[in-house]
């Protein structure tokens, strides 16, 4: 067994550990915002009001507690996270879109890469959250303005990634040789630069969710993300500020408590599928 070889298998036997503990904590963390996305169904009637369920405590009846008007916390807050995967899901993927089509353009003449870069550095530089806010504003709230707040503000990063692999895989020789064929830039970008990004794609569409949940939630406590009538932890949060002087800290902790391991979720899985993309990485 030659030295090489020995060190390949030590290296294998001390990564396999690691990827079993990420393989198990990845299905954990499936199947938890699976669990979540399923409390979509969730019946109308745990959603209603309680005159004679008001401030109730954590307990077996209600896991959650109660607010101040009788509702079950737990049921709103599993509907309020329902509500903001789907939001994050339409966000992240108006987002990973634009990133995809304003990349590939850049591949096809040196004028729109420049134009594409100048256009990445310049969203960049503004401050985020306020550009967020302004453009929900101007599309008047709700659903329709945080998708698209999301969807024009968190485009760079992924943009700047897929132009630097789309410009390496254009250099390749496969590439060249199609060139030399009379292949458009239209067809070399649709068939040999497209499916090389994909990896790059979805990892970057699932790392763009977490980011897509967070400012809707913060958009709905100031009032510019869903409308109140409807279960959101941005409006469970702003509501619970009356709550917690009271001495209802439960309103407040265990929504506030789901949104950050739903987005550490999601977070945790896109890190998962961009070492899947890179395999070599985080093995020494």
């Amino acid at each position: 067994m030659t030295d090489a070889t020995l060190l390949l298998e030590t290296a294998s036997a001390r990564t396999n550990p690691r990827r079993t503990a990420r393989r198990r904590a990845t299905f954990a963390f499936s199947l938890l915002l699976s669990i979540v996305v399923a409390a979509a169904a969730l019946p109308e009637s745990w959603l209603s009001v309680d005159p004679f369920a008001r401030r109730l405590a954590p307990g077996l009846l209600h896991p959650f507690g109660t607010d101040l008007l009788g509702r079950d916390v737990a049921a709103r807050t599993l509907t309020a996270l329902s509500n903001s995967i789907s939001i994050g899901i339409m966000a992240a993927l108006a987002s990973t879109t634009v990133a995809v089509a304003l990349s590939l353009a850049a591949t096809l003449n040196p004028w729109l890469d420049r134009l594409v870069g100048i256009l990445t550095e310049l969203t960049l530089g503004l401050p985020h959250f306020v550009l967020i806010l302004m453009i929900a504003y101007a599309f008047g709230g709700g659903w329709t303005g945080v998708v698209i707040g999301v969807a024009f503000t968190h485009w760079p990063r992924l943009s700047r990634v897929l132009r630097l692999e789309a410009q390496t895989v254009a250099q390749s020789d496969y590439v060249a040789i199609s060139a030399a064929l009379g292949r458009s830039r239209l067809w070399i970008a649709q068939h040999h630069l497209a499916p090389h990004l994909v990896p790059q794609i979805i990892a970057g569409f699932v790392l763009i969710f977490p980011h897509a949940i967070l400012h809707e939630a913060g958009l709905s406590f100031i009032g510019l993300g869903i409308e109140p009538h409807i279960p959101s932890i941005g409006v469970m949060l702003a509501e619970s500020l009356r709550a917690v002087m009271s001495g209802l800290w439960w309103v407040a902790v265990f929504p506030g408590l789901g949104l950050v391991i739903v987005a550490l979720s999601f977070e945790f899985l896109g890190e998962s599928l961009r070492q899947v993309s890179n395999p070599t990485e985080g093995v020494a």
